[in-house]
């Protein structure tokens, strides 16, 4: 817990998302701090009216939110939600080393003291909460609901990372030698590994948008992390079962980063009443931000679909109060300087009206 908020400069400006429908969603940055004293690096996207639901974004492995995301947040906070996102430890614009996870755990905690942190403002104590999840940050979502399962009303899986594929199970006698000497070189690029973002973003556009993205991790993986993010998965592949809260699924048939039999099994195994799956045929990894936009758009459309139809009866869901153990300890500081300078924070750290023009709505590079 002890979460500090760090205030930052801000400035607006205002631009159309339709030419025929102005809708416009006012998106802040935010510093906190969690509770090992690292800085970490948070933003948000808020609705004008009255939000609908609130709903909490858990990024992929080496992404961001401000940038990469910004398209997902902008489009739910168009359709009336208030959407929240945090840069994990290591990543984007939060600080600690480049994408090195020493214990997926904290990932977790630093995910669940910032939402509920986020929960307890009066605004949105009574709001039905939602995560939403994207590779890497389905398993942290599903290891949210594991962590506190009555807390959240529902979840979004895009791809989501929460069972190895048979196809690329390492051999247990590797994992063997990896985890003999991962204390000893715990940071070390040594991990080979096939360029993801060739295999996960189908439209060379917005493919190479994404490599001109600085903040975004493209290096070998670290020995360390590709430990965590393998111990995690197999962990969860176990209690799939466990799996509760109501959620949908969705997964492009052409994935080859994340297999769909992985999407599959998750909806096949959890004891969720509520479960929704679906899979796009010749869609790949990156659903909402690799694909031409007519089929971002048809996966939006069915991501806002499925919460508007679980928000039509708001009176049907339960909103789980915040647990008196709790302890909202977050406090305001005086500005600090971000992890890349002084420059970095003027141009980077903002509060404005958002929102772009046309067909081509969006692009991924660092805002």
């Amino acid at each position: 817990m002890g979460l500090s908020i760090l205030t930052t400069p801000r400035h607006q400006m205002e631009v159309e998302i339709h030419p025929n429908n102005k809708t416009v969603v006012e998106y802040q940055e935010e510093y906190v701090r969690n509770a090992r004293g690292v800085q970490l690096f948070t933003c948000r996207w808020l609705p004008f009216s009255t939000p609908k639901a609130v709903v909490f974004l858990c990024h992929g492995y080496g992404m961001e939110c401000s940038g990469f995301m910004r398209e997902c947040g902008t489009r739910l906070a168009s359709a009336g939600y208030a959407v929240f996102g945090i840069d994990y430890e290591g990543h984007g614009r939060s600080r600690g080393a480049r994408c090195y996870i020493k214990k997926f755990e904290n990932i977790v905690n630093d995910c669940d003291d910032f939402f509920k942190s986020v929960c307890a403002q009066e605004e949105y104590t009574d709001k039905a909460r939602f995560l939403y999840g994207e590779s890497m940050g389905g398993a942290v979502t599903l290891l949210l609901h594991k962590k506190d399962p009555s807390f959240w009303n529902g979840a979004v899986l895009v791809a989501p990372m929460c069972k190895i594929s048979e196809k690329v199970k390492p051999h247990p006698v590797l994992v063997n030698i990896l985890t003999r000497v991962e204390e000893i070189i715990p940071k070390w690029k040594i991990v080979p590994t096939k360029d993801v973002i060739d295999s996960a973003f189908k439209d060379s556009i917005k493919r190479e948008e994404i490599r001109n993205n600085k903040l975004i991790y493209q290096d070998k993986p670290r020995l360390k992390t590709a430990l965590e993010m393998l111990r995690t998965s197999m962990s969860l592949e176990d209690s799939l079962s466990k799996v509760m809260i109501p959620f949908f699924v969705l997964h492009g048939e052409a994935d080859t980063v994340t297999d769909p039999e992985v999407s599959k099994a998750l909806y096949e195994r959890a004891s969720s009443r509520d479960k929704t799956i679906k899979l796009y045929p010749g869609m790949w990894h990156a659903l909402t931000s690799g694909e031409p936009d007519e089929n971002i758009d048809i996966v939006f459309g069915d991501i806002i679909a499925w919460l508007d139809e679980r928000m039509s009866d708001a009176n049907a869901i339960a909103v789980t109060p915040i647990h008196p153990s709790f302890k909202n300890s977050i406090e305001k500081l005086a500005d600090i300087e971000s992890p890349s300078g002084r420059q970095h924070q003027r141009q980077q750290q903002r509060s404005y009206l958002c929102g772009l023009k046309g067909r081509r709505m969006f692009h991924h590079s660092a805002m």
